[in-house]
């Protein structure tokens, strides 16, 4: 029986300052990557020329806008590295502007784009980091085009891990298609690609017995599949990606996040991401997130741990 031939899987993290990058990493160094933070460009090919080398086996890298002067340097790095057969998951991490905001002033850390004095007024030093955060993001866009997002804005770190080990687990040769439910009432996932607003479906929440169940339990999939229209908007959907994936994958798209939505993000939305996923990971590589139902499931599990 012949040895399977050596490979080197490389993990690239960027994403927003603030972002949970360090999080990312921590998830990669739990399951045995050789992690290495804040990474200059200039230093990428000679780090995967040592780690080949060596026959390492799994090497994540931090690289953020700390090198702001030589990111343009990255895409062309990418791309000789897929010349030598190298295989490049990119994750990139991102949250919402007032999200960043508040997480720099909990924290007090300073930006890295901040130009801001330590005399500056409260109003000022906001809006100078208001400003960095923009620029950030015009830095990172290129980037951000090429590789998996994941919105850290209304997800706790464990849950944060979860996802990112989750995708480290899917091929890397083919698109993956991911599916994600959510509130409207907490926000639109800065992740998507394409969000599906299914509000104005029945709404098991209005039926007394079903308001504390969710959108996986047997009762609450009964009476959705009793209303035509919610079968119609899955329908729906399925049309739309099948008509779509196929010139995406031409595209070279690795990663396609498709958010449904509803106002609390635990009936009709965890519903219909349940049914989509059941037929389309037949053909595609698919991942499911429930944003708002994942969050509820770790503070369970906290609380059954105390008792």
């Amino acid at each position: 029986m012949k040895p399977e031939p050596y490979r080197l899987q490389i993990v690239l993290i960027t994403g927003m300052s603030g972002s949970g990058k360090s999080v990312a990493l921590k998830a990669l160094e739990d399951l045995g990557f050789y992690c290495v933070d804040n990474l200059p460009p200039e230093l990428l090919m000679p780090l995967v020329k040592l780690e080949r080398a060596s026959h390492a086996n799994r090497l994540a890298i931090a690289i953020d806008v700390r090198s702001a002067n030589s990111l343009p340097l990255l895409p062309q790095q990418l791309s000789e590295l897929k010349a030598l057969g190298i295989v490049v998951d990119s994750l990139f991490m991102d949250a919402t502007t007032d999200t960043l905001i508040r997480r720099f002033s909990e924290t007090r850390r300073r930006h890295p784009l901040s130009q801001v004095g330590k005399d500056e007024s409260m109003q000022d030093q906001t809006h100078a980091l208001s400003d960095a955060i923009e620029l950030e993001r015009e830095l990172l866009c290129e980037l951000r085009s090429q590789a998996h997002v994941i919105d850290s804005s209304m997800i706790r770190s464990t849950q944060l891990q979860s996802y990112v080990k989750a995708f480290i687990d899917t091929p890397t040769e083919q698109l993956t298609l991911v599916f994600e439910s959510f509130a409207f009432k907490r926000g639109i996932p800065t992740d998507a690609d394409y969000v599906f607003d299914v509000r104005m479906l029945p709404n098991p929440h209005y039926e007394p017995d079903l308001r504390a169940l969710t959108g996986r339990d047997a009762p609450v999939i009964e009476f959705l599949q009793q209303h035509a229209e919610v079968q119609r908007m899955c329908d729906h959907i399925q049309s739309f990606l099948d008509h779509w994936l196929e010139a995406l994958v031409k595209n070279h798209r690795s990663y396609v996040t498709v958010a449904i939505g509803c106002t609390g993000g635990q009936h009709r939305s965890v519903y219909l991401v349940e049914q989509l996923s059941t037929l389309f990971e037949k053909r595609w590589v698919t991942l499911k997130r429930h944003r708002e139902m994942d969050a509820l499931d770790r503070v369970q599990q906290f609380f059954d741990r105390r008792r």
